[in-house]
């Protein structure tokens, strides 16, 4: 029997996924390609390995016993097929993270890791917030408030927001910041939008009513609609002390508020072949370690 492995390798995608769809997208095929190569693969055991219905599909009891008896050995072909490459090819490490941390964290750093490894490609991938998590990608970068249960996981460190301004509002309202907070508007992340109640009530400010309340999608408008003197935001730290090093920002008031969000590390499989994605894990953990 000549069953090809490309059938193989998109048949345990499937199963994985239970999406052709999905395992199309993972394996850069279009979806009629995947069902057919899997058809194919049908076709040649004599077996139904899916149970087909109108918007999804599932194991059939004997793919089920296929898949378990298959995806170890297409896994161990694919690591043999990688480390042979390795030895002539430069190593790509693919990352998602968010967007805020790429830019003001990592990229400042990230020549010294390319310098010293340069037979090592890094593909970034960055998202606004969290649901556009690309688990396909080597690692990940995320800011959760809890730790992610999926992978291996890395805590980073901790964050704090607060309440920041740029130099005009500052030098006009920081004798009477809760006055301010009632006249100016405030500004947050819409993925937080009670952020600055909550702040309100950790610095027990009663009978808050702001003014106005604008929701940014991303956390670089909100620093810079602050920065451009838009209004007060509420600011995570330590992410944005360059900010505030360079005086774009000033601190508004010392009474941040403090929360169990986090950034997280999280490396979706075991790397135990991938000598360059732990040299690369270390070097992030040994970057951010003076952070925590």
């Amino acid at each position: 029997m000549q069953t090809p492995i490309r059938g193989l390798r998109s048949f345990c995608f499937a199963a994985r996924t239970l999406s052709f769809k999905e395992a199309a997208n993972l394996l850069y095929l279009t979806p009629s390609a995947v069902s057919h190569q899997i058809k194919q693969l049908e076709e040649q055991l004599g077996i139904e390995l899916f149970e087909r219905q109108t918007r999804s599909i599932n194991l059939t009891a004997a793919g089920k016993n296929f898949y378990d008896s298959v995806s170890p050995l297409i896994k161990a072909l694919e690591k043999t097929i990688t480390e042979f490459s390795q030895l002539q090819e430069n190593v790509t490490i693919s990352i998602t993270l968010p967007e805020f941390f790429a830019s003001e964290l990592l990229m400042p750093k990230l020549s010294e890791w390319t310098t010293e490894h340069p037979k090592t490609n890094l593909q970034l991938n960055t998202m606004k917030t969290r649901k556009e998590l690309a688990i396909n990608s080597d690692l990940s970068i995320v800011l959760s408030s809890s730790k992610p249960l999926e992978g291996v996981v890395h805590e980073l460190f901790s964050l704090q927001y607060s309440p920041a301004c740029n130099k005009e509002n500052w030098q006009q309202w920081h004798e009477n910041p809760h006055e301010a907070l009632q006249q100016v508007p405030l500004i947050l992340h819409k993925a937080r939008p009670w952020a600055w109640h909550q702040w309100a009530e950790h610095v027990g400010l009663d009978d808050f009513s702001p003014k106005q309340i604008i929701q940014i999608d991303s956390m670089f408008g909100v620093a810079r609609a602050a920065q451009q003197g838009m209004g007060i935001a509420l600011i995570p730290l330590p992410i944005s002390q360059t900010w505030f090093d360079e005086s774009w920002l000033f601190n508004f008031t010392e009474e941040p508020l403090v929360t169990k969000d986090k950034y997280y590390l999280v490396q979706h499989e075991p790397s135990e072949t991938n000598a360059s994605l732990e040299l690369f894990i270390k070097w992030l953990l040994d970057t951010f370690k003076h952070l925590k």
